[in-house]
């Protein structure tokens, strides 16, 4: 997304920002919420979801934005925000999501710290973000934000640091906790925020509906 060009008078501009976001297809987005919405409207909510993301990514005023797209950069929609708002698209490798989010840290950390976020957290704010920065630059190795399901809507580090996730089970509801296990073994100086809730589940619906005060189907 452009950046703003008064980002570069503030400290924290050199904190960049991932946004990691599947394809809005029917039937591939956002599955465990189909039995409720069906494929399309879960796709409808993946679309909507990511442009929540990407404008509270724009909105924290940090460095730049990028997005990571999956299975590719040359979906419909991602074609649309490039050409819309001039959002940065780059294609997620292939592997599983810690060797993507491994490769992440490994491209962008190489100009500065880089927090990386997905699209399941609509209550994922700009000051949350900006929260992360400024702790990454107080001399913190990593910074998180865990999920109520015993993941992380956030993490942020100053370099790359693969031991993180190599090997982890995700989608378990032990990967803060087997995450803060492998900082503290790797002596990595970390600042945990407070735990925020995600859109996994049908369960989800209601608070995300309360959260935008209305429905989204």
């Amino acid at each position: 997304m452009a950046i703003d060009p008064e980002k570069s008078e503030d400290p924290l501009g050199r904190v960049q920002v991932a946004v990691f976001a599947k394809a809005p297809v029917p039937g591939l987005a956002k599955t465990r919420l189909i039995p409720a919405l069906g494929e399309r409207g879960a796709a409808r909510l993946q679309r909507k979801l990511t442009r929540m993301a990407l404008r509270t990514a724009d909105a924290a005023r940090l460095g730049p934005v990028t997005l990571w797209c999956a299975p590719s950069v040359n979906h419909r929609f991602f074609r649309a925000l490039r050409r819309t708002s001039g959002t940065s698209c780059m294609a997620q490798p292939e592997g599983d999501l810690g060797h993507r989010m491994d490769h992440a840290f490994s491209y962008h950390c190489i100009s500065g710290p880089l927090l990386l976020i997905g699209t399941d957290c609509p209550s994922l704010q700009p000051e949350h973000l900006r929260r992360a920065a400024q702790a990454l630059g107080e001399g913190a190795d990593a910074v998180f934000f865990p999920a109520e399901d015993g993941g992380y809507v956030l993490v942020g580090l100053r370099r790359p640091v693969p031991q993180l996730f190599t090997g982890m089970r995700w989608s378990t509801c032990d990967v803060m906790a087997a995450t803060r296990r492998r900082a503290h073994e790797h002596g990595l100086h970390v600042r945990e925020f407070e735990t925020l809730w995600d859109v996994d589940e049908t369960s989800d619906l209601e608070r995300l509906h309360e959260f935008l005060g209305k429905y989204i189907a």
